[in-house]
């Protein structure tokens, strides 16, 4: 059973007269998959109200009663732990006129009133009470609670929830991108991380999918980013060129990670992964190898964190999460964090830091991708051509060990691995 929606056809031809499967060829899709508003209505049913979606952290409600507003799309969510310590998501909307209960950003409350005319609500969702009862004789209070998300499941401490009543399960959705989140928490020595660092919003006029494309293409950073990567004299830029040994790899339901290990792996050097050595964060050495021995700390600190885009909305982006909401056709909402692994102070300091100086209010790498998701809105608007290509690296794509398919580092096999999990889940079993 899935939520009450606008009835759309399920083939959902567009303004150019083809279905949502015929604008999706193995090597091309049409500029309206990201301009046509009624596709995105679409999107929000299928995708966002049907799916699992990434909604937040358990860390950032560690007490009973703390909150922080999150959401599934447009639609605004509160994520609360109630008095049992369940995590429960709330839509913020009262039943009796609609007005959202909270307009706070996070805090801790044991009910929620709404600023209209008075209801107010336990923790649970369920109505506490209304001023004037007596207007109210023979109402059933059991009716007029606050609603909430279908289902609200949580891996590794990361939260994610489904507005449908049934469908898949968490564990098939993530699939083999529980990997990825493993592979994060290992890099901590408590193997748990935290979100506890605030989130930045970046507000851009470009569709979502644009933004999630971006986060797997490994063909851009040498171009869009050539200019801070020479000023920081880093060594990112080398991990994305046609010499690298980092591959594009699609994970499958969407999924898809840039596996920058063979190039660490060459390095041999822990934590070279962040720009670093371990000389310089004895600290976080030493409570790596006492919680896992010598060799494998050794090991865990030269693969460093991953780089995985887990559909449809987050980000792991090494030292950061990105959670990605669509508000409009043309327009998304970037909500970036710092990853604070529990424990390791010295390392945590050098992730915000570095956090603000890449996509901080004046970050560099944020900025660059904003201005190329924007320019890529607009030429998508004009149409012609009316097809854009993503065929980079199709004749040299191979199954690695694991049966994953995989490109060089440059290549748009994530992109193409998107785009047919898209397809399937948007033709909805239409031609």
């Amino acid at each position: 059973m899935t939520p009450n929606t606008a009835q759309v056809t399920p083939a959902m031809a567009g303004p150019t007269g083809l279905s949502v499967r015929d604008r999706i060829r193995p090597d091309s899709v049409h500029g309206s998959l990201y301009t046509d508003p009624a596709l995105f209505q679409l999107e929000l049913e299928r995708i966002w109200r049907r799916g699992w979606v990434y909604v937040g952290h358990e860390s950032e409600v560690p007490r009973p009663n703390d909150f922080v507003m999150k959401s599934i799309g447009p639609e605004p969510l509160i994520m609360i732990r109630g008095k049992d310590g369940e995590i429960r998501l709330l839509h913020n909307r009262c039943p009796h006129r609609g007005n959202r209960v909270c307009m706070e950003e996070k805090g801790r409350s044991s009910v929620f009133m709404c600023p209209y005319h008075g209801w107010t609500f336990n923790t649970d969702g369920s109505l506490r009470a209304y001023p004037f009862p007596s207007g109210y004789e023979g109402v059933d209070k059991e009716r007029f609670g606050l609603g909430q998300v279908a289902r609200v499941e949580s891996y590794r401490g990361f939260v994610f929830a489904s507005l449908a009543e049934d469908g898949p399960t968490l564990a098939e959705h993530l699939g083999s991108a529980r990997d990825s989140i493993d592979l994060l928490c290992s890099n901590s020595p408590t193997g748990e991380i935290e979100v506890t660092a605030g989130f930045l919003k970046h507000k851009v006029k470009s569709n979502w999918k644009f933004v999630a494309e971006n986060e797997t293409d490994g063909y851009h950073p040498s171009f869009v980013h050539g200019s801070i990567f020479q000023v920081a004299d880093s060594g990112i830029g080398s991990l994305y060129n046609d010499k690298s040994d980092a591959v594009a790899r699609y994970l499958g339901e969407g999924h898809s990670e840039i596996d920058l290990r063979p190039e660490f792996r060459k390095r041999g050097e822990p934590l070279s992964w962040f720009g670093t050595t371990a000389e310089r964060l004895p600290d976080y050495v030493a409570q790596m190898e006492a919680a896992n021995g010598v060799d494998e700390a050794r090991r865990i600190m030269i693969d460093g964190t991953p780089h995985t885009m887990i559909f449809p909305n987050l980000f792991i982006a090494e030292i950061q999460l990105f959670v990605l909401q669509p508000t409009a056709v043309d327009e998304t909402v970037q909500h970036v964090t710092a990853l604070q692994f529990k424990g390791a102070d010295d390392l945590n300091k050098r992730m915000r830091q570095q956090t603000m100086g890449s996509v901080g209010p004046a970050g560099f790498l944020l900025a660059d991708d904003a201005e190329m998701y924007e320019r890529t809105q607009l030429g998508a608007q004009a149409l012609d051509p009316e097809w854009l290509f993503l065929g980079r690296g199709t004749g040299r794509e191979r199954a690695d060990e694991d049966g994953f398919l995989v490109g060089d580092a440059t290549d748009e096999t994530p992109s193409r691995g998107f785009w047919r999990h898209y397809a399937d889940l948007m033709s909805d079993g239409a031609a």
